[in-house]
């Protein structure tokens, strides 16, 4: 990589830029930049890790398959995390499907080499760790979200980690896949959709979404949000 593709992806992922300048290199220097697409599975369920993935924007859901044969979603990351962090803990296998649900670019870093720098470089374990930490919060924090929250606050706050996790205001994103997440019926995301149109915080067509009123988005969003949000920037 050059040293505008290495600056690029320090602002792309905040675990990365969270690292020792030398323990960065390190993993830039073995790592490979691909495009993640929508609907791809980066991990089946207790597949072996091969690879630590650092999203830079994009994207990926956790999700588990219920009776209707629905993917709900468990938890999600982007580009202020990692998928494959079970290694740091002594794991070998992904805790879970995940899947690609906005399309982006993420590193992906080889096991062996992701190993070798946690014993070469000093508070890189510390900052792993860390991160894991916040992940936990936001899966407990999101549980709460989707059985208290109507559906308004919760399709406003996934849009909003949606957008944090954006170099821009535009994604890619159905109402059905929207709907499917969330456990939801696509009537009514197609509804919820339709009145922050409406209110001006969005504009949608056709699975592209622009984020035109952020203030208005947050306000029809719940305490989720800022709790979710304050967890990984602490």
């Amino acid at each position: 990589m050059t040293e505008k593709d290495n600056a690029t992806t320090f602002a792309g992922n905040r675990v990365l830029a969270a690292l020792r300048p030398d323990a960065r290199d390190f993993l830039l220097a073995r790592g490979d930049i691909r495009p993640i697409l929508a609907g791809d599975t980066v991990f089946d369920d207790g597949a072996p890790l091969t690879h630590i993935v650092f999203p830079l924007e994009g994207v990926i859901s956790y999700v588990t398959d219920i009776a209707s044969g629905r993917n709900v979603e468990k938890a999600s990351l982007g580009r202020e995390g990692a998928l494959g962090l079970a290694v740091v803990l002594g794991g070998s296998k992904a805790l879970g499907r995940s899947v690609v649900q906005v399309p982006g670019r993420a590193l992906w870093i080889a096991v062996a080499e992701f190993e070798l720098a946690l014993h070469r470089f000093d508070g890189m374990r510390a900052a792993m760790y860390g991160y894991v930490s916040a992940f936990i919060e936001q899966l407990m924090e999101q549980a709460a979200c989707n059985s208290r929250h109507t559906a308004e606050q919760r399709v406003s706050r996934w849009l909003l980690q949606a957008h944090d996790r954006m170099p821009g205001d535009e994604f890619h994103i159905t109402q059905e896949a929207v709907s499917q997440l969330l456990a939801l019926r696509r009537a009514t995301v197609n509804a919820v959709c339709t009145d922050l149109m409406d209110a001006g915080a969005i504009a949608y067509n056709r699975g592209r979404l622009i984020v035109r009123n952020r203030h208005v988005l947050h306000g029809r969003s719940c305490c989720c949000y800022d709790r979710m949000r304050r967890a990984i920037e602490a």
